[in-house]
C-alpha cells in the first residue's frame, strides 16, 4: 500500500487524477498471466487503446537498439538469433514471473492529456518501486492487448488500458537484472534559452 501511497501523490492537470489502477495478487496474477500469455501466443488479437509509435527515426532508434542489445546480452541472446529474441519478447506476458501486475487505465475523454498525466504517474510508481527494493518494469506490450485486459479485469469501456507494471522483489542474480540502460547527457535533451 506504501508504493500505491507514494504514486498517489503525482501531479496532475487541474489535478484531476485521471489514473486508475487494477492490481493483481495470488490466483489474479496467475489468472491474468495465463489469459494473456495464451491470447499473445496465437500472435493475434491485438488492439491497443493508443497508437503505437509510427516509427523510431535517428537517436530515438539508436537508443532503442542498445537498450534491446544491452538485455539480449545480458540474457545471452545472441544477433541474428530470433527464436531465442522472441522467447525473451513472451516473457512480457509471463510478466516476468512477478507476483504482481498493475493495469494502469486513463479516463477516455481526456485523451493526450489523461495520457500524459497517468504516464507522470506511471514514473512515480517506479521511483517509489525503486526506492522501496521493489523491482518494477513498466510493459507497453501489455497493453496491445486492451480488449482481453478490459473484459479479463472489468475495467470498463470509458477507461483506456495505458500499460501494465510487473512487480515483486526482484531476483538481483538474474541476469536481465545486471545492467543499466544509459541515458543522453543533458545537452542533448535540455538547451537554455537566456
Amino acid at each position: 500500500m506504501r508504493l500505491l501511497r507514494l504514486a498517489q501523490r503525482s501531479p496532475s492537470w487541474c489535478n484531476t487524477q485521471p489514473w486508475e489502477v487494477v492490481v493483481t495478487s495470488g490466483p489474479a496474477t496467475d489468472r491474468f498471466r495465463e489469459a494473456i500469455r495464451a491470447q499473445a501466443s496465437t500472435g493475434s488479437g491485438q488492439a491497443p487503446d493508443f497508437p503505437w509509435p509510427e516509427r523510431y527515426d535517428g537517436v530515438y532508434q539508436e537508443r532503442r537498439r542498445e537498450s534491446g542489445w544491452q538485455l539480449y546480452e545480458a540474457v545471452g541472446v545472441r544477433r541474428g538469433d530470433r527464436a531465442a529474441s522472441a522467447a525473451q519478447a513472451a516473457r512480457n506476458f509471463e510478466l516476468f514471473g512477478a507476483p504482481h501486475v498493475a493495469i494502469v487505465t486513463t479516463d477516455a475523454v481526456q485523451g493526450v492529456y489523461g495520457a500524459v498525466d497517468s504516464g507522470i504517474y506511471v514514473g512515480a510508481f517506479l521511483l517509489a518501486a525503486e526506492s522501496m527494493g521493489i523491482g518494477a518494469i513498466a510493459q507497453a506490450a501489455l497493453a496491445g492487448y486492451g480488449p482481453l485486459i478490459r473484459e479479463h479485469l472489468g475495467i470498463p469501456d470509458d477507461r483506456k488500458v495505458l500499460l501494465g507494471i510487473s512487480f515483486g522483489f526482484p531476483d538481483r542474480d538474474h541476469p536481465a537484472n545486471s545492467y543499466r540502460t544509459t541515458r543522453a547527457d543533458l545537452g542533448e535533451v535540455v538547451r537554455w534559452v537566456e
